[in-house]
């Protein structure tokens, strides 16, 4: 198995691709090693010291490391998990593949712009940010402005409020004139 590895925006994160399908749909946020007992490839990814958040795509895994650790000290060890993990046969997810995460449900009048917004992010913005390692899903609207929750390569890059305001709101703003703004939340 070769497993290739990219650098993302995000200098704290790495980006795995095994050559083979991670979730089947979907993403799965795994900001901190609590709550990684829902995956045992999450759980024997934050058994190496350093690592501060795993991210999975369709086919790739996102690592998030601490600031005090340097990549040529952890790398190889992230590798094995990886590569043990998919070896043993032990499924990406516990049970029945875990919920993936997604958008936000919204009720309420705005339903019709909702759905615009929604659609929007997924055939412009989250192919690009998958990309990169990350995603970037619905969390609300209210009055205009639209709340988005980055994960992945995306949760705190430096230049994740450029693609915010630069980005996705000006696409937005463009195609649909009732968001007036967009802005990060924190899950």
């Amino acid at each position: 198995m070769f497993i290739q590895t990219e650098s993302t925006p995000n200098p704290a994160t790495l980006k795995f691709l095994p050559g083979q399908t991670v979730l089947e749909m979907g993403t799965a946020d795994f900001p901190t090693a609590d709550g990684a007992e829902a995956s045992p490839l999450a759980t024997r990814i934050f058994a190496v010291k350093g690592v501060k958040g795993v991210f999975f795509g369709t086919d790739f895994v996102t690592v998030t490391k601490a600031d005090d650790v340097e990549w040529d000290h952890i790398k190889p060890a992230i590798l094995g998990a990886i590569m043990e993990h998919f070896q043993s046969g032990q499924p990406v997810m516990a049970g029945e593949g875990g919920a993936p995460s997604g958008h936000a449900e919204h009720h309420g009048e705005d339903g019709e712009i909702v759905g615009q917004i929604k659609e929007l992010l997924d055939t412009r913005v989250r192919p690009a940010v998958a990309q990169d390692g990350g995603d970037i899903t619905f969390h609300g609207f209210d009055r205009g402005v639209v709340y988005l929750h980055m994960q992945g390569a995306c949760a705190g890059c430096p230049s994740s409020t450029l693609t915010l305001k630069m980005g996705i709101e000006n696409l937005l703003r463009h195609y649909i004139p009732e968001v007036t703004e967009v802005r990060p939340v924190a899950v």
